[in-house]
Order: structure tokens, then C-alpha cells, then sequence
């Protein structure tokens, strides 16, 4: 058997050489062969500097208008129990009286 590493996206054991990369057949990621696995997970940060997390509550600090609506979410909203996503805006939250938002990580400091 060989001796290639496993996927470091998902840790698959039958990853196969082709020219100089390596591939994965279960999720096509590939990577060079001398490359390490290197942690390549975001980190977001509040308008503060401090790392969120999944779970964590935050308050909002500006005045966000709400497309769609006439009305704002204000500053000082407390958001609870947020979700970090990837994309342009980094966070997926509920908020009481607007339901479902997705924010900007700039424009909220940790609870």
C-alpha cells in the first residue's frame, strides 16, 4: 500500500497522486504533495478585535437599516446565541421583532 497522507479537508485515506498534487476522490480537494495541512478556518472578530464564536451574544453598535423594511434595528440590540457563517456578511442571528438577519461582524461588539 502507499504511503500518501490523508485528506486534510476531510480525512479520507484514499487520496491519489496526480503529477505533483494530491487529490481526494471522496470531496476534490487538492493540495501539494510537500504542503502541510495548515488550519485555513476564518477568524471573525468584533469591531473590537475579540474572536466571536458560535454561541456567543453580541450588541449591536450602529444603526443597521433593514432592506426591505422601513424600520431599523437599532444600536444597543442585544443579539443572543449567533452563527458564524462564510460570505460578505459573517453572521446568522435572529432577532426579536425582525426574525432572521444576517450581520456584518464589524458592526457588533461581544456581549
Amino acid at each position: 500500500m502507499s504511503d500518501l497522507p490523508s485528506c486534510p479537508q476531510c480525512q479520507s485515506a484514499y487520496t491519489y497522486e496526480d503529477r505533483d498534487m494530491l487529490v481526494c476522490p471522496e470531496c476534490a480537494h487538492e493540495w501539494k504533495a510537500g504542503e502541510t495541512a495548515q488550519s485555513e478556518e476564518k477568524v471573525v472578530v468584533d469591531a473590537n478585535g475579540n474572536v466571536l464564536q458560535d454561541g456567543d451574544s453580541v450588541t449591536v453598535i450602529k444603526q443597521l437599516k433593514v432592506k426591505g423594511s422601513s424600520s431599523a434595528v437599532k444600536i444597543g440590540t442585544k443579539v443572543k446565541n449567533i452563527r458564524l457563517v462564510d460570505g460578505d456578511h459573517d453572521i446568522d442571528c435572529k432577532i426579536e421583532g425582525f426574525g432572521a438577519m444576517k450581520l456584518k461582524s464589524e458592526f457588533v461588539k461581544k456581549a
